[in-house]
Formats: structure tokens, sequence, C-alpha cells
């Protein structure tokens, strides 16, 4: 929809569209004539949804940050799963997990093989030498945030330390590879670049995905993907960068009784860090962690 250069910009700022927006659509038109996927403008997020974004996310962070605290040898997941909603509900936010397409759980556990999407249980407790990856989404006053962090429980092997540390190298990589005007495709082939270089694989299955007003938008981020392709990243994107590197192969298969949990199909070890991002005119900042 073309704008009169005057009238106040579609973004919800109360600046005129001379002032606001309109180098911005141009960008956006001739990236589009070039035959380059380009975001709509429902993708990015005005300064007011910014804000709202942010509030989810310090909740979010301070979420995972209460888990770090309490996590420990011997507590369950289902323990870990009431750590989670106490301390959102607490806060007066949502668990965005919970209910969520029939997920029953506020939090997703993955514990050593199991590569996303666990569900907590009391009956499911950790043991010494475990990794799980603890993945958090909140809702605030109607905004979704995003992240994800791997724990190391007790003394884990050599193997199990490297993996996580190189799965967390692998998104501050995928991090860096966010510039504006550059191209989702960017993200996914550094990642795949760098943990097939340590020996490992990256699960194509599962990807990042835009995030803010609801809880799966657009952009999927694939963390296998070809430099110079897909969307352009716009100012005021917002998505998260969650790679699952596998110690063996890539596949996987679903638990056929919940639906729900993934699992390595050659039962070795999985992990995944996540963080959710804004994409700014200078770079990329991140949100909840």
């Amino acid at each position: 929809m073309e704008m009169h250069r005057n009238s106040r910009c579609w973004c919800g700022s109360g600046k005129k569209y001379k002032q606001c927006h309109e180098k911005f659509d141009e960008k956006i038109r001739e990236f589009a004539r070039n035959g380059e996927i380009v975001p709509d403008r429902s993708l990015i997020k005005s300064t007011k949804d910014i804000l709202g974004i942010k509030k989810s996310a310090a909740i979010n962070t301070g979420v995972l940050d209460h888990v770090a605290k309490h996590i420990h040898v011997g507590m369950s997941t289902g323990d870990i799963d009431r750590l989670v909603y106490d301390y959102t509900v607490s806060h007066g936010a949502i668990p965005a997990p919970l209910n969520y397409e029939g997920f029953p759980k506020s939090v997703c556990t993955s514990v050593n093989d199991e590569v996303c999407h666990g569900i907590p249980d009391d009956e499911i407790i950790l043991q010494e030498g475990d990794i799980v990856n603890v993945d958090v989404s909140t809702i605030f006053h109607g905004y979704y945030s995003d992240a994800s962090r791997m724990f190391m429980i007790g003394e884990v092997s050599e193997e199990a330390k490297r993996l996580v540390q190189v799965t967390k190298e692998c998104l501050e990589i995928g991090i860096k590879a966010v510039k504006p005007w550059g191209h989702v495709g960017d993200i996914g082939a550094a990642i795949h670049e760098y943990a097939t270089s340590k020996g490992y694989s990256v699960v194509i299955d599962f990807a990042g995905h835009g995030v803010g007003k609801a809880f799966h938008e657009d952009p999927i981020v694939s963390h296998v993907g070809r430099k110079g392709k897909g969307m352009i990243l716009a100012p005021g994107m917002v998505f998260t960068i969650e790679p699952m590197i596998n110690e063996g192969d890539y596949h996987l298969y679903i638990d056929e009784d919940n639906g729900w949990t993934s699992y390595t199909a050659d039962g070795k070890l999985s992990a995944q860090w996540e963080h959710t991002l804004l994409v700014t005119e200078k770079g990329v900042e991140i949100l909840t962690y």
C-alpha cells in the first residue's frame, strides 16, 4: 500500500511516513524487484511491540536464571516444570508451552538423547552425568519470548561437555551471521559449517522462528542454510536461533506415545541453545538468553 509522505507511518510510531519508514520501504521494494524474498510489514515490530517483547524477555531470562540456581542431581524434570510455572505466574506472565496445541506442561525438558520437546515428568530423575536442555517461553501482556539453555548435571563426560560447548558456539556463530539487510540463509550456513567442522551434525527437522506477537511466526530460521539465500533480514524483525546439534547423525524420531518428544535415531547425545534476537539498523540485539 502506497502512503503519502506526510501521512502517519504504518508502524504506529506517530511519526510522518517520510521521517520514519519511507526509506525502509524503498529498500524493501528494491530487494523485491531484484527477486529477493522480503518480509511483509507484519514481521516488522514497532517500537511499542519491541518494548513489550523486551518485558516478556526479561521474565523469560529470569525463569532460566531461577532454574539455574535450583537444578541439581536427584530432582525430577517435573520439579523443573513447577519452578518454571511458579516463577512465571508470580511475575504476572503465562508459560507459553502450557496447553499449546495440547502440550501438557509449562516447559520443555530434553535429557541426553532427547533432541527437543521433552515433557517434564516426576518419574524422570536427573542423574549424575546427564545433560538437559530447558526450553522456556513466556507470554506477558500478549507478547512472546523464547530461549533455552543446556545444564550439565554433576560431573559429565568430556564428550558431553564438548558437545554442549560446541552447540553454544554454534548459536554464537549464528548470531554473528545476522546482519541488517543480510539473509536468513546466512545463519544456517554459518552454523552448519562450524558444527560439521567439529564432527557433529545439525538437526534439520526443527528450526528457529519468528516470535513476538505469536509463539511461532515467520521467518523459519533453518540451521542448515545457504549463504545469500532466504528472506531478507530487515531491521525490526524478531526471531529465535536455536541450533540442535547431534553427537551422531541428524536423524531423529518422535515418541509415538506422547507425540511430542524427539530422540536421536542412533541414541547418541543431542544439545541445544536458544536466544531471541532483534535485528537493528546497526546489527543484532539479544533479547532473552
